[in-house]
């Protein structure tokens, strides 16, 4: 199981939609689920977008600082969680983030522990995306970036959007103290390549996403469907984007992971038995 990070620069290059996205197309074997949580200071997006304030303030962030306090964090976390799946199956999940941003002093001391969650909830068959925003990867919260199995910074492809991405990048690196390596989820809104991006960024571009509002607002603001969402191009680029980030993860784990023990060390565990 994964902790996949996703953040931005300035403007809006498309996080939570990207952060949707991937949560909706994340491949699950049977019995496994997909928890994307909102964890931007500034505040979330969900509650009032995709799922249009059906919940009003019910659900969220902001519950887990004061169960935190009463050490009920791990309890609270599950009762925060929102399915999105049209037919209930409660395996595509959603904890709604702060719904004001005068609510994140109160998240301070809940972020570390929030991480140490987060990766431990893989013996549950669970994987989780979070939604860092645009400031989400500093300050208190960058735990949850440090410790992610993948960084990744959602940029588009025009001249703003690379300056923002590229400033945010060298930010990441001098703060993760190379922990991790960023990688960048593309939104081909402008005129530059996939390898122009890589060049100018120095990183390397994980997947790429169309530039479809119409069909991102079905993400980001719960609008209808057009006909054939599910199979158009934002999707099938998410569900490829989703395959390609699990292999980032399973690659940089194989990298973490210890070296087998030599035929020498074999022989004397053997031989301690």
């Amino acid at each position: 199981m994964a902790v996949v990070a996703l953040a931005g620069g300035l403007g809006a290059p498309g996080v939570t939609t990207a952060a949707m996205a991937l949560l909706m197309t994340w491949p699950l074997p049977e019995g496994h689920r997909v928890v994307l949580a909102e964890a931007d200071p500034d505040g979330g997006a969900i509650l009032p977008g995709a799922l249009q304030g059906t919940l009003g303030n019910s659900h969220g962030m902001r519950n887990l600082a004061v169960a935190a306090r009463q050490g009920q964090l791990v309890e609270a976390f599950w009762r925060q969680l929102v399915d999105v799946t049209d037919a209930g199956t409660r395996d595509r999940l959603v904890l709604p983030g702060l719904y004001d941003p005068a609510h994140a002093s109160a998240m301070e001391p809940v972020w570390k522990p929030l991480a140490r969650l987060f990766a431990g909830i893989e013996d549950h068959g669970h994987d989780v995306l979070v939604d860092l925003g645009r400031r989400g990867a500093f300050g208190p919260s960058a735990v949850l970036a440090h410790r992610a199995d993948v960084l990744l910074v959602v940029a588009r492809n025009t001249l703003r959007g690379l300056q923002s991405a590229q400033v945010r990048l060298e930010a990441l690196r001098e703060s993760a103290g190379g922990s991790t390596e960023p990688s960048v989820l593309l939104v081909d809104e402008g005129p530059f390549t996939r390898e122009e991006v890589r060049k100018a960024l120095g990183a390397p571009v994980a997947a790429v996403l169309p530039w479809q509002p119409r069909e991102a607002k079905v993400l980001s603001d719960g609008a209808e469907q057009p006909r054939r969402f599910e199979s158009g191009p934002l999707m099938r680029s998410a569900r490829s984007a989703a395959v390609r980030v699990q292999e980032l993860v399973a690659i940089r784990r194989s990298r973490l992971a210890p070296p087998p023990p030599g035929p020498a060390e074999g022989r004397v565990i053997s031989d301690a038995r």
